[in-house]
């Protein structure tokens, strides 16, 4: 499995996934995908599936133009979603509903809360796992409850944190070092928040599962010291105190 990241619009991440031994390959969020159809077509890749996460038109806005881009072969691409407003959908998927991009297996994972229809993709080889995010998590934070719920997004986030703790996690935007800002208000004692802060870069992904768990205070809404921040000690009244106090960090 090979995973590369483009950027687009302002601060967005596009991604491509290649299975190496079929030479098919997927991309998630194509919100400008020229520089996605220039790299399929000079590698002579086969693009069978668009994962998309989610109907804001920073993520989906390009699916159209992407099936326009790849001329003849638009028929054998698949585009895939929860929510079956998304542009050119052709294949709305359920809540652990598998695909296979070649030998690669992809669980599609319900992840309402920034959307109703959001949904994170699991990308496995067999040796390596991998999750896309889109808006739901981000490094050191999390979308919006735009269209859900503090319930909602503490179960979502739940649900990515029971996978693997190695599972590398690709999000939506690059919204790292101002997240990781907010987190330290909330855990200034965080040692392991510390050493993400002294060593990151302009390009922080991929980050993993486990890491998240350290250092995200949206995925430690179990713990005492996030509790006590946002003065509620039930996860889901803490998760929507963490989000407020957020917006308007």
């Amino acid at each position: 499995m090979k995973i590369r990241h483009f950027n687009a619009l302002q601060d967005n991440y596009m991604y491509l996934i290649t299975s190496d031994k079929s030479n098919e390959c997927a991309v998630v969020d194509p919100a400008e995908p020229a520089e996605l159809v220039k790299t399929i077509k000079n590698e002579g890749l086969k693009l069978t599936t668009i994962l998309t996460t989610h109907h804001h038109y920073d993520h989906a806005g390009g699916n159209s133009k992407m099936l326009e881009m790849m001329g003849a072969e638009k028929d054998q691409i698949q585009v895939v979603g929860g929510d079956k407003s998304l542009q050119a959908l052709t294949h709305p998927v359920k809540d652990n509903e598998k695909l296979q991009i070649g030998e690669l297996e992809v669980t599609c994972l319900s992840t309402p809360c920034h959307t109703a229809g959001h949904v994170c993709y699991v990308v496995s080889d067999g040796r390596e796992q991998a999750v896309f995010t889109g808006d739901t998590l981000f490094i050191g934070g999390c979308g919006k409850f735009f269209e859900g719920t503090a319930a909602q997004m503490q179960s979502s986030l739940q649900k990515l944190a029971s996978l693997d703790p190695k599972t590398l996690v690709y999000c939506g935007h690059e919204y790292t070092k101002k997240n990781l800002e907010f987190a330290a208000t909330v855990e200034p004692d965080n040692q392991d928040l510390k050493s993400k802060q002294a060593n990151l870069k302009s390009v922080t992904i991929p980050s993993t599962i486990g890491d998240e768990l350290k250092f995200n205070p949206f995925m430690r809404t179990n713990q005492a010291n996030v509790q006590a921040f946002t003065g509620k000690k039930d996860p889901v009244e803490c998760m929507g105190e963490l989000r407020e106090r957020k917006n308007n960090f």
